[in-house]
Parts: C-alpha cells; structure tokens; sequence
C-alpha cells in the first residue's frame, strides 16, 4: 500500500484529499498541528467508512514537530510516496506594502515557504525510498507574477504583501527542487487548488473543496512520463491547466 502524508489536513482541501486518496487505496497521514484534533477528524472519518487514515501531529514551523512526525513514518513504513505541502496561513489583513509588518510577513512565510523547505528536506530520505515519489506544493494563483501584473486578469486588484509573495517564492524554490530531482524518478509541482470556498477565505471562493481536491489529486499521482517542474492551476481555463508564472 502506498503512502501519502498531507500538512494541514484536518480541514478543508487538505480534509477532502485526504477522503479522496484513501477512497484510491492510499494509507494517508493526516497532518495536523494538534493530534487531539487531527484524531477527532480521523475518528469521524472512520465512522463514515474511510479507512487506513492516521493521524499525526506536525508543525510546519517547529523542526522538532517535523522531526518526530519523519520518525513516525519512518518506523511504520520506512518509505513515503507522496508528500502534499498544504499547510498555509493568510496572514493579518490589510498587507499593503507600505505598511505591512515584517513581523506579520515573516510569520506567512514561515509556515508557507520556509515550513514547505523543512518538510520537504526531512522527508527526502523516505520519499527517495519510493519507486515514484511525488511532492505536491500547494500554491496560489495570486503567486503568478505574470497574472500579477496583467491588469486583464480577474484578480488583478488582489494584492497583498504577505500571502502572494509567500506563494511566489514557493514556486521558486520547487523550480529549483524539481531541477535538483530532476534524474531520479520525483514529479515535483505547484498545485493552485483555485479560488475554493473554504474556512480560508470565509468560503468566498466560488470553486468547490471537492474539485480542488481532485485536482491536487490528478496532477500528483501522475505516471512517469508525467511533467515535473510545472504549475498548475485549477483556474485556468483550459485543458492543460497549466498556468504562467
């Protein structure tokens, strides 16, 4: 049985991938920051018919957090096929450039960039174990600095400090990763899930936890000849959902 372990997961996108990997014969780690509530989750998974669901206490922006959910993979599967990189924060609202606090900003990019690093790089060695590892980054559209800057796009007027440039940097560093992988049989891209309606967003969004889901799900497990290095996006509308950078 394959392995996936997913952060941030005890709601929301994460909670639905979770349900949709499992229905795929996955054994699923559901990560949570607090393992009371990630159980309480799990345990009203499993009343619901959901099976071969653990789970496990991680935080991304604690290294000892990270290092005893590794350990606990490691001595239950001793290998991880997939890693889906969901945990994020928003941030403190307005993140106007001019007045923004670097304290607010670093507090986004500690859990949406510099806990995706942590993640990954502990759980490398595992994820190398695997036949066809995949690492998922959950992403934005508002991490595109080409849509950013088109003032033809539907979200253009959406800015923020924070949250985007957080996401953008996040793109960065798994360009670089999927190229550092790129011989050995990793898939490793960005997933934007879309606008969702979600706890996240106050449920604004317009797309449904149920299609974001399945569209982290589809551009994951992908067969070997499958794109590593890309960005996806579940609101570009068409059929390669590929979006620009």
């Amino acid at each position: 049985m394959k392995s996936a372990l997913i952060t941030g997961a005890n709601r929301s996108i994460g909670l639905e991938t979770t349900k949709q990997l499992s229905e795929k014969g996955f054994f699923v780690y559901l990560g949570s920051r607090s393992l009371e509530k990630g159980e309480a989750v799990v345990k009203e998974l499993n009343e619901n018919g959901y099976q071969n669901i653990k789970a496990i206490e991680i935080d991304v922006t604690n290294p000892d957090s990270i290092s005893a959910a590794r350990n606990i993979v490691e001595n239950e599967q001793g290998k991880l096929d997939i890693l889906i990189n969901n945990a994020g924060i928003l941030g403190t609202n307005p993140q106007t450039a001019t007045n923004a606090s670097i304290k607010d900003i670093q507090q986004v990019f500690d859990t949406n960039f510099f806990g995706v690093i942590s993640v990954t790089q502990a759980f490398l060695d595992l994820l190398k174990k695997s036949d066809s590892p995949r690492i998922s980054n959950i992403t934005s559209g508002l991490g595109s600095l080409t849509l950013h800057s088109d003032p033809n796009w539907k979200y253009y007027h959406v800015k923020g400090a924070a949250y985007g440039p957080s996401k953008s940097a996040l793109n960065a560093y798994t360009i670089v990763l999927a190229y550092e992988l790129r011989e050995l049989p990793f898939k490793v891209n960005v997933i934007d899930p879309g606008y969702t309606a979600t706890d996240f967003n106050a449920h604004s969004g317009p797309g449904s936890v149920e299609s974001a889901a399945s569209f982290i799900i589809k551009h994951t497990l992908t067969d070997e000849n499958g794109p590593t290095g890309q960005y996806f996006s579940n609101d570009i509308e068409d059929e390669s959902g590929i979006s620009p950078w």
